[in-house]
């Protein structure tokens, strides 16, 4: 407990490291993306690190089946592939920025906040 409390003040001393860092994080966020197919490359969807959906893409086959509710249940794994994949990577990119700013691995909890981690 003493240990992480120690580590804690001599963070507090390193404020301006921890803001420059925050502000790298928040560029990186920005640029991160991640792309995932489904129904065998029937649709695929990429997002990015803000959560936001860039793209949707169906392929010809798979409009040529006619088959509605098939194309909706790609369209929604595909969705969720891509966000899962995006949250992999802001996992890794927190966890370089806590080692940048010397935090001890999982001090931050292994989770993002706000995005189900």
């Amino acid at each position: 407990m003493f240990e992480k409390f120690g580590q804690m003040m001599n963070l507090l001393g390193n404020k301006g490291k921890i803001q420059d860092e925050i502000q790298k994080f928040q560029a990186q966020v920005g640029t991160i993306t991640a792309e995932a197919t489904s129904g065998a490359g029937y649709v695929t969807v990429k997002a990015n690190g803000r959560m936001e959906i860039q793209s949707v893409r169906i392929a010809d086959e798979a409009l040529k089946l006619n088959d509605r509710e098939m194309l909706e249940d790609l369209v929604v794994a595909a969705t969720n592939q891509a966000l899962s994949k995006v949250r992999e990577l802001l996992a890794q990119e927190s966890a370089k920025m806590a080692a940048n700013i010397g935090l001890p691995p999982g001090m931050l909890g292994g989770g993002i906040p706000g995005m189900g981690g």
